[in-house]
């Protein structure tokens, strides 16, 4: 996995989203649940397109989490059922408009349907290179460094093991969800809450925070452009200080 650069750019190059507030939404206005998720199909697709326009190269949304299955049976067949019909809807215009689709997390919960679409997906739309759109669906990132780890130890026995001095922090990179891509310079969580829920806990190490109150369906090109402004606006250190990082730039 690849780090970014200390200096902020004018666009981040990869964002990663918690799209909340679908359900509040609905509530707010006195509407099902399911309705607030079908909105937040809309704004998804809106920012999508504004992270193509700003020439972002990696935009990750975390769709489904895995302690998302413990919410109502309704919902999550409804949540599945959009998921299903928002894939093979968007797909053939995300394939046009060059994004290469990519999907972690633990696919073995889901339906026979729904991993056949996953793949088709990404076969689809593998040798596109404009932007890639990441979709964390049944995904946690403690299992994310779990089956990291497992992965190595067993890659490392099939090699004849390796000595514990030897496997160093980067050593678990390659086996990660997210191997191959660069680190999230900007995470932004909408809906009022102030936590990171499980996702992406190893890429965000030195990821700069982003938390709205803006609920995910209100959630437009305007709101994504100030979240990207502040982002400009910091000084990425890195654990260096402030001086060091100056003195570089200079």
């Amino acid at each position: 996995m690849q780090t970014s650069d200390r200096q902020s750019p004018a666009v981040p190059r990869h964002i990663a989203i918690v799209m909340d507030g679908n359900g509040r939404w609905a509530r707010a206005r006195h509407l099902p649940r399911p309705e607030g998720h079908r909105r937040g199909v809309g704004a998804t697709r809106e920012i999508i397109g504004t992270c193509l326009e700003r020439g972002v190269e990696v935009l990750t949304l975390f769709a489904f989490s895995s302690e998302n299955w413990r919410r109502p049976a309704s919902e999550v067949s409804t949540l599945m059922d959009l998921f299903f019909s928002a894939l093979r809807r968007e797909r053939d215009k995300l394939h046009e408009q060059g994004v290469r689709m990519r999907f972690i997390g633990d696919r073995s919960a889901f339906s026979d349907n729904l991993r056949a679409e996953m793949e088709r997906s990404e076969e689809h739309t593998r040798d596109n290179r404009r932007m890639t759109l990441v979709i964390a669906a049944n995904y946690g990132g403690r299992w994310d460094i779990e089956q990291a780890a497992r992965s190595y130890a067993e890659a490392s026995l099939a090699a004849g093991g390796i000595a514990p001095v030897e496997a160093g922090v980067s050593a678990l990179e390659p086996y990660l969800a997210t191997a191959g891509l660069v680190e999230p310079d900007l995470f932004i969580r909408t809906g009022g809450e102030r936590r990171l829920s499980n996702f992406l806990l190893w890429q965000l190490a030195y990821t700069e925070l982003y938390f709205t109150d803006t609920l995910w369906p209100d959630f437009d090109a305007a709101a994504l452009g100030e979240a990207i402004a502040d982002f400009g606006r910091r000084q990425r250190r890195f654990g260096l200080t402030g001086e060091q990082v100056e003195a570089d730039d200079a």
